[in-house]
């Protein structure tokens, strides 16, 4: 499972436009926690995938990620419509300790180890965030960002803090992260969409997060993962990739960037 805080892989229109708010779609959801609705937890896989293959190969994620379930149950959202019986989402977090510095935010998916042996947590970091693909363009991810942030305010926390993965990204692959996070429209919000909804809600952007995955794999590994061919060391633009994969000696690496967000407690 990949641990990039994304909803899509792309938007077509503006899920955060003012004019999107009175949607119905979205008020007939409801946001639980696993530790709520534990029924709700076996039915996680009946949510479409919307990663590119080669994200569900992190090592350091593919270790502690399926642990959250187990040892941080309310700090695990799953979005459901009782309605129709329907998992819409679903959402994974993990409490940390943080000084409030830009430079000390922790160091990309490295963050659940050091959330897994933290006891003295003070801020819920958010990993993922996924609508699914069949359900989007109802706002929906907005839910999934505000129970996070409901979830963090009643545990005490001082707030969430996101490493958010630009949906817009994979379309300017070889702009640097730090130049793209400040992109702008001409109304002065931010040009990407999640960025932009994140703002919306109330976040401040904190920074560049230059390392949230390390995805390394031989030749044989990425060319299945990606269904293309590498047939030299260098650089190349792979579909839904938000940088250039390297490679080296015959090892592909991808080092993905995200944006550090920060939404207050309420």
């Amino acid at each position: 499972m990949a641990a990039a805080f994304a909803t899509s892989r792309s938007y077509e229109r503006d899920p955060t436009a003012p004019d999107s708010c009175d949607n119905s779609g979205a008020m007939a959801a409801e946001i639980f926690t696993v530790g709520q609705r534990p029924d709700l937890q076996v039915r996680l896989g009946e949510i479409t995938d919307p990663w590119p293959d080669f994200m569900n190969h992190d090592q350091v994620v593919r270790h502690w990620f399926p642990q959250l379930y187990e040892r941080f149950r309310d700090f695990q959202f799953v979005l459901y419509e009782p309605d129709t019986d329907v998992v819409l989402g679903e959402g994974c977090s993990i409490p940390i300790r943080w000084d409030g510095r830009t430079e000390t935010l922790p160091e990309g998916v490295h963050v659940l180890e050091s959330g897994f042996a933290e006891s003295r947590a003070n801020v819920l970091c958010a990993l993922m965030a996924v609508v699914d693909t069949r359900h989007q363009g109802r706002r929906l991810s907005s839910l999934i960002v505000g129970g996070m942030v409901d979830a963090a305010s009643r545990a005490g926390f001082d707030c969430l803090i996101a490493p958010v993965r630009p949906t817009w990204k994979e379309r300017y692959p070889l702009t640097p992260i730090e130049r793209y996070m400040r992109w702008t429209r001409e109304d002065g919000l931010p040009f990407d969409p999640w960025i932009r909804l994140h703002h919306r809600l109330g976040a401040e952007l904190l920074g560049a997060a230059p390392a949230s995955m390390d995805i390394q794999g031989g030749v044989a590994e990425w060319e299945e993962w990606t269904g293309m061919s590498f047939p030299e060391d260098g650089d190349y633009i792979v579909p839904g990739a938000l940088v250039p994969v390297r490679f080296e000696c015959g090892v592909g690496r991808y080092v993905e960037p995200n944006v550090w967000m920060r939404h207050k407690a309420r």
